[in-house]
C-alpha cells in the first residue's frame, strides 16, 4: 500500500512538474514576443516621424522647379516685348525716313515746277503800264485772259523771240505770221478776220493756242527753250 501511494505521488510530483515547465514556456514566449515588438513599434514611429521631412523636401524641390518655370515665362515674356519694341521702333524709323524722302522729293518737285513756271531772272513787273506799245497791249490782254502779272515775263520773252513783238513779221521759209508767229497765219483768222493788221486779234489768238496746248506762257516759253519752238 505504501508502494502504490508512493508511486502515484511520483507521477503526480512528474506532471506538476510537466505543466510548471509548458506553462513557464508559454510565459518565456510571451516575454520574447513582447521583447520583439518594442523594436517595431520604435521602427514605425520613425518611420512616422520621417514622413513629414520626406514631404517638405519634395515640397521644396517642387516650389523650386515653379520659381524656374516662372523665370523662364518670364523671360521669354521681356525677350517677346523686347523684340515687339525693336520691330516698332525699326518701321517707326522707316516710316520716318520715307516720310523726309517723300517730303524731299515734294520739295524738289515743287522747286523744278517753279522752275518751270518761272524759267527766267529779272523782276515780276507792277502792272502792265511799265510797258508800251504791243507788249503793253499784250500784258493787258494776258491778265484778260485769266493769268497772273507773273507770267508776262515768259510771254514777253516767247513773243519777242517768235517776232520781236512786230504784228507784221513774216517768216520767210515757213510763211508764219505776225505776233505769235502763226502756221499759217491765217490761222488767226479763227479770232477776227483782222489778223493780218490787228495785234490785239493776234495776241489773243496766241494766248488760246499757248493756253490750250501749254497751260501757262512760263511752261510755253520753257518748251521753246527746250527745243527751239512752240
Amino acid at each position: 500500500m505504501s508502494r502504490l501511494w508512493s508511486r502515484l505521488g511520483a507521477r503526480t510530483a512528474a506532471v506538476a512538474l510537466l505543466a510548471a515547465g509548458v506553462v513557464g514556456g508559454f510565459q518565456l514566449g510571451d516575454d520574447r514576443d513582447q521583447g520583439q515588438q518594442v523594436p517595431d513599434a520604435a521602427g514605425v514611429e520613425q518611420v512616422v516621424l520621417r514622413t513629414p521631412q520626406v514631404h517638405a523636401v519634395k515640397g521644396q524641390a517642387t516650389e523650386y522647379q515653379e520659381k524656374l518655370r516662372d523665370a523662364a515665362v518670364a523671360e521669354a515674356a521681356a525677350e517677346r516685348k523686347r523684340r515687339q519694341e525693336a520691330a516698332a521702333a525699326s518701321r517707326n524709323a522707316a516710316r520716318k525716313a520715307a516720310a523726309k524722302l517723300a517730303e524731299a522729293k515734294a520739295e524738289a518737285a515743287a522747286a523744278e515746277a517753279a522752275a518751270a513756271e518761272k524759267p527766267y531772272d529779272g523782276p515780276i513787273p507792277a502792272s502792265c503800264e511799265e510797258f508800251r506799245d504791243n507788249r503793253k497791249i499784250g500784258c493787258a490782254l494776258m491778265l484778260e485772259a485769266g493769268f497772273e502779272i507773273d507770267q508776262f515775263p515768259c510771254l514777253d520773252k516767247l513773243f519777242a523771240k517768235e517776232s520781236g513783238w512786230n504784228h507784221k513779221a513774216r517768216n520767210p521759209s515757213s510763211g508764219a505770221y505776225g505776233i505769235p508767229q502763226a502756221l499759217p497765219g491765217s490761222k488767226m483768222g479763227s479770232v477776227a478776220d483782222d489778223w493780218e493788221t490787228n495785234p490785239a486779234t493776234q495776241i489773243r489768238w496766241g494766248l488760246g493756242y499757248i493756253d490750250g496746248r501749254y497751260g501757262t506762257p512760263c511752261k510755253a516759253w520753257a518748251h521753246s527753250q527746250d527745243v527751239g519752238w512752240y
